[in-house]
């Protein structure tokens, strides 16, 4: 089932804008994320064709079934917690059955940990995406020569080099294993038996050749998998991230040369911040009444390190708070489980 079909369907119960325009911290360039909630047509529920989540490529529209969205709340899960509390200007549509979902069923001391948790996440992505800003992978991709060595004398030189200081030729090479020795081949050369060479265009192993019992070989190499397998990964995970990067997003980041993603680093603090008024209120406030401070690490106005403590320090105070907070341990499932087929047989019936 697409969005499209979904909504043409009279399935949704609850739509809303979320994010950042609902937190009170959109910018000119800030995107509409919206989140929803449907009840699966009676037919699809009951076949093997349920549906839990409907969303876009970007996931920034997503709505949930009513039985995972039910499942996220008795967890706590942040994002979810949110839709039962986004301003009234944020909300697109709610049917009358959606006010059956109170959010002082849902509140728990679960939340120090879900909210805390979640927090500490973005505090690790923050400093992540460092990692690629400072270490960009080239985009010509290596090959498996390039994480091939050979043995000479006392050392070992890389394969590219051994032949070209030897003026051969790599398409005359050919390997052959070397028992009881893993990842490493006799290495023969030879312009006159046809060998294959030691690796095939775009292959991720090396290639074998078949060589006569009377031939000796000029070497021995090594292939580093473990090398090539890490490089791999890099240059993948590097390149994706380019492809879906939001360049408004990296460009804010390069230019204010903190060595961190400031957006992740305001979402951090947002959560330590709900988290806390969740625990001494028993309110999940979601326009944000710190929105200047919030901003300004967004603007990375503050060191790294310092957020850091910051941080760090919040979750010790929510400690605190959460020992001597009135909040339930955690919702009652049994009370869930019933509130969930009464909304369901509701919905069907009507």
């Amino acid at each position: 089932m697409t969005i499209e079909e979904l909504k043409k369907s009279g399935s949704i119960i609850f739509e809303s804008i979320s994010g950042s325009r609902a937190y009170g911290l959109d910018t000119a360039t800030s995107d509409t994320d919206i989140r929803g909630v449907f009840i699966l047509p009676k037919e699809q529920f009951y076949s093997l064709n349920y549906i839990e989540q409907i969303n876009n490529e970007t996931n920034d529209i997503a709505y949930y079934e009513l039985g995972k969205f039910m499942e996220l709340l008795s967890k706590n899960n942040p994002n979810i917690m949110e839709l039962l509390n986004v301003p009234d200007d944020c909300i697109l549509y709610k049917h009358p059955i959606f006010n059956s979902i109170k959010k002082e069923d849902f509140l728990s001391k679960l939340c120090k940990n879900t909210f805390a948790n979640y927090a500490f996440t973005q505090i690790k992505k923050a400093r992540g995406l460092n990692k690629k800003i400072v270490n960009p992978v080239n985009k010509e991709r290596k090959s498996v020569e390039d994480f091939c060595y050979v043995r000479e004398d006392k050392q070992s030189i890389l394969f590219k080099d051994f032949v070209s200081s030897k003026d051969l030729n790599p398409k005359y090479c050919g390997l052959v294993n070397l028992s009881h020795m893993k990842d490493c081949y006799n290495l023969f050369y030879s312009e006159k038996l046809n060998y294959n060479g030691i690796a095939r265009e775009k292959a991720n192993q090396v290639c074998l050749s078949s060589v006569p019992k009377s031939e000796k070989p000029i070497a021995l190499l090594y292939f580093n998998v473990d090398g090539y397998s890490t490089y791999c990964k890099k240059y993948n995970e590097y390149w994706d991230w380019v492809e879906k990067r939001n360049d408004e997003r990296y460009k804010s980041n390069i230019s204010h040369n903190k060595n961190y993603d400031a957006k992740n680093m305001m979402h951090t603090f947002r959560l330590l911040h709900m988290a806390k008024e969740i625990g001494l209120n028993k309110e999940i406030n979601v326009r944000r009444n710190d929105r200047d401070y919030l901003l300004s690490i967004k603007n990375a106005e503050f060191e790294y390190d310092e957020l850091v403590s910051r941080a760090q320090t919040l979750n010790e105070v929510l400690d605190t708070i959460y020992d001597n907070s009135r909040l339930i341990d955690r919702p009652n499932l049994d009370f869930i489980n019933k509130l969930v087929y009464e909304i369901r047989n509701d919905f069907y019936n009507k």
